[in-house]
Order: structure tokens, then C-alpha cells, then sequence
């Protein structure tokens, strides 16, 4: 017993010199060159991969950078209350709240900007604000915000479908449905 102790104490002491050893670093010869200062960028240190999701808007949607325009443009005119803005980025006719007693279609922009408050609630405005690019829900209805919130899908503008539109397809409240 007493040499298992004993051998356990050695490797934890050849463990703990192991590792506080560092390398020295080797001399520079002195130059008489100034040192510059590192670069800053304003990148962050780390990027999340979105190689999954840009591989699913491609095959369901459309541009991956066609969707993230949108939606930083639809996350900044929610910020704003810039009706205008997000009219802009709807597919119409559009039904708010489809598949409820209580469904509205709204058929222009001028509609929808005078039904604004009643559409982007705080609620679903909370939740475009917080979508983030990398947690998206994609497949072949389009790009899910939330929990369904807010539905943004390809619409193709021509009968191959290779001109794509990318644009909001539904807005619906859902509080309280089972997930």
C-alpha cells in the first residue's frame, strides 16, 4: 500500500514538473529596426461555422448571402419600428397567422404598415431580433425564426426557378402552441 502511495506521489511530482517546464524562447539578435505593434481587427476571435446551414438555404432557399442581407435588414427595420422596411421584405399576399380563426391576409405594403403593431408584436419583433444566422431551421419551406414566428423562403421569379426572391412567407404568433 505504502509503495502505491509513494509510486502515485512521484508521477504526480513528474507531472507537475512536467508541465511548469517551458521552453525558453531563443534569443533575438538586436536589430535596430523598430518593432511594430499587432494588428487590430474587428473580427471576432471566433466565427461560427455555417457551412451546414449555407449548404441547406442553397439547396432550399437560395444565395446564403442573399438570406443574411435580408435578414439583417429585416433585424435592424424591427429595431427601428421601420414599418416601411419590413413591409418591403414581405412575399404578398400574406396571411398573419395562418391555420387560426383569427387569420388576416394582407395583400400590399400599405397594409401591412397600417397593421404593423398588430403583425410584429413585441413578441415575434423580440424574436427577429434575436435569430441569429447560425441557429436557423431551414429546409424546404424556408429559413424558420424562432420557433415559427417568422417563416423567410425563395420565391422563384421564374418558371425554371433560377431567379430566386428572397422574402418573409409567414408571420404567425406562436405562444402558447405545442411545440
Amino acid at each position: 500500500m505504502r509503495s502505491t502511495i509513494c509510486l502515485a506521489g512521484l508521477l504526480a511530482l513528474a507531472t507537475t514538473m512536467v508541465s511548469c517546464h517551458q521552453p525558453t524562447a531563443p534569443q533575438q539578435e538586436p536589430t535596430d529596426k523598430p518593432t511594430s505593434a499587432p494588428v487590430q481587427t474587428d473580427t471576432p476571435a471566433h466565427q461560427p461555422d455555417t457551412t451546414a446551414i449555407d449548404q441547406s438555404v442553397s439547396t432550399n432557399i437560395g444565395d446564403p448571402a442573399k438570406l443574411r442581407e435580408v435578414m439583417a435588414t429585416l433585424q435592424q427595420a424591427t429595431r427601428k419600428h421601420d414599418a416601411p422596411a419590413v413591409a418591403a421584405l414581405v412575399s404578398y399576399p400574406i396571411t398573419i397567422d395562418p391555420h387560426t380563426p383569427h387569420a388576416v391576409t394582407i395583400r400590399t405594403p400599405q397594409a401591412f404598415i397600417a397593421r404593423y403593431d398588430q403583425i410584429v408584436t413585441p413578441q415575434i419583433g423580440q424574436v427577429i431580433e434575436n435569430q441569429k444566422y447560425e441557429s436557423l431551421f431551414v429546409n424546404d419551406q424556408g429559413a424558420m425564426l424562432g420557433d415559427g414566428e417568422v417563416w423567410i423562403s425563395g420565391i422563384c421569379k421564374d418558371n425554371s426557378c433560377k431567379q430566386v426572391d428572397i422574402r418573409i412567407r409567414t408571420i404567425q404568433n406562436t405562444a402558447g402552441k405545442p411545440k
